[in-house]
């Protein structure tokens, strides 16, 4: 009897540990599948990032479509011969006679769009105009920068060094700014006829004086009555031929 009961627990425990190895080899082919299911997402995920990153990059693209920057000055289907010169390349001949009316032959930059006469887009024209540097032309043609630290009135007159800038509608040789030697011409705000109608009238208290911005002069003519009047003569004579200016070196208006 204990023999039998024996080969009967170990036919029990050989059928459940052989369930048991069946169950853990299932399991295992379920988690396999699992695993190559989720994969297959990423794998294309990754597919599409590596396909996306041998395209043209992100910023080659944003710098086609970029507006360029003289475009803003440019007239759209406008008269190609009244363009700026900013907006086209012109073939110049700097051996062409000084002074002289010249014909240059030009082209419209990229993404410039102009007419001629007869409302025709093109692309290639002619310019005329006159034979000359830049820095040759006149005052009205150019703007300078101007200075607030030189004197206007001195002896000789100061110059200072400004930097020029050809107007648009002008059309000429060279760079279009260009350095040059100015005088010094900028004003306060201080005008001559008040100076000298405070000099006239007042001038004895110093009220001329310290219009100017001459402060110690102004309370030498107070508190001396005008040098006794003739330092007040004198000042009127000075102001009234400008030798006498503002202090801070400027022009009257």
């Amino acid at each position: 009897m204990a023999a039998r009961w024996w080969r009967r627990t170990l036919r029990g425990l050989c059928g459940a540990a052989l369930f048991l190895s069946q169950l853990s080899v299932l399991s295992g082919r379920a988690g396999s599948l699992m695993t190559t299911k989720l994969s297959q997402p990423q794998s294309t995920l990754a597919k599409g990032l590596t396909s996306t990153s041998t395209n043209v990059p992100y910023f080659k693209v944003l710098e086609s479509t970029e507006i360029p920057p003289y475009l803003t000055n440019c007239p759209s289907n406008g008269l190609c011969s009244r363009l700026p010169p900013d907006c086209m390349t012109c073939n110049t001949n700097y051996s062409c006679v000084y002074g002289k009316t010249a014909t240059f032959d030009c082209k419209v930059k990229p993404h410039v769009h102009c007419v001629d006469e007869n409302n025709h887009e093109q692309e290639n024209f002619t310019i005329n105009m006159t034979c000359q540097f830049c820095w040759q032309l006149a005052t009205s043609d150019y703007v300078c920068t101007n200075s607030t630290s030189c004197m206007t009135v001195s002896c000789p007159r100061q110059r200072y060094n400004a930097t020029c800038t050809v107007r648009d509608h002008i059309h000429c040789l060279g760079n279009r700014v260009f350095p040059k030697m100015l005088y010094c011409n900028w004003t306060g705000g201080y005008k001559w006829s008040t100076a000298l109608a405070l000099s006239i009238t007042l001038g004895g208290f110093g009220a001329d004086r310290f219009y100017l911005g001459q402060w110690r002069e102004g309370l030498g003519k107070l508190f001396s009555f005008g040098g006794l009047g003739i330092w007040t003569l004198i000042d009127v004579l000075l102001i009234g031929v400008g030798y006498v200016g503002p202090a801070d070196g400027s022009l009257y208006i």
